[in-house]
């Protein structure tokens, strides 16, 4: 009989790292179910049904309440996900005040992209002609959504 308890205190042992611990269904969740069912299985064969059903019947009760416990508790809450996302990867090209004939300066080589710099604003833009060296004069000629087209600034 200890057998079949050490069997069963293992599998709900590993199942519980597996819930708490490491992510996903891996190797902790297997051998955890493989243990709890050998340990119930062992039951049934060695002390026959009536033994192996009251087995079977703590291991279920273990585990909901194990389960309930866990769902329950203020631990759950204090390791899943609370923040919500509101703010966006970047604004469009006129909420940062860049409009087609603005001028500045490549921080980068442009090849075809690159940063830039308008009046402090560090952005990333795309040349419209080829390859443009940094330090060079630039013009916006054109903003499609997120995308900041320019050309050098001849003088």
């Amino acid at each position: 009989m200890a057998l079949i308890i050490t069997l069963v205190v293992i599998g709900i042992l590993l199942l519980a790292i597996e819930l708490l611990i490491t992510p996903g269904f891996g190797l902790p969740g297997i051998l955890g179910l493989l243990s709890i069912i050998g340990g119930v299985v062992l039951s049934f064969i060695e002390y026959g049904n009536l033994t192996g059903i009251i087995v079977l019947a703590c291991v279920i009760a273990t585990l909901s309440a194990f389960t309930w416990m866990v769902l329950r508790s203020k631990t759950w809450k204090s390791i899943s996900l609370s923040e919500s996302i509101s703010s966006k990867s970047d604004t469009t090209p006129l909420e940062k005040g860049l409009a087609t004939g603005r001028t500045g300066v490549a921080l980068s080589r442009l090849a075809p992209s690159g940063k830039a710099r308008f009046d402090g604003i560090d952005t990333e833009v795309w040349s419209q002609s080829g390859i443009i060296n940094s330090g060079t004069l630039i013009q916006i000629t054109n903003t499609d959504g997120n995308k900041i087209t320019v050309k050098p600034v001849l003088d």
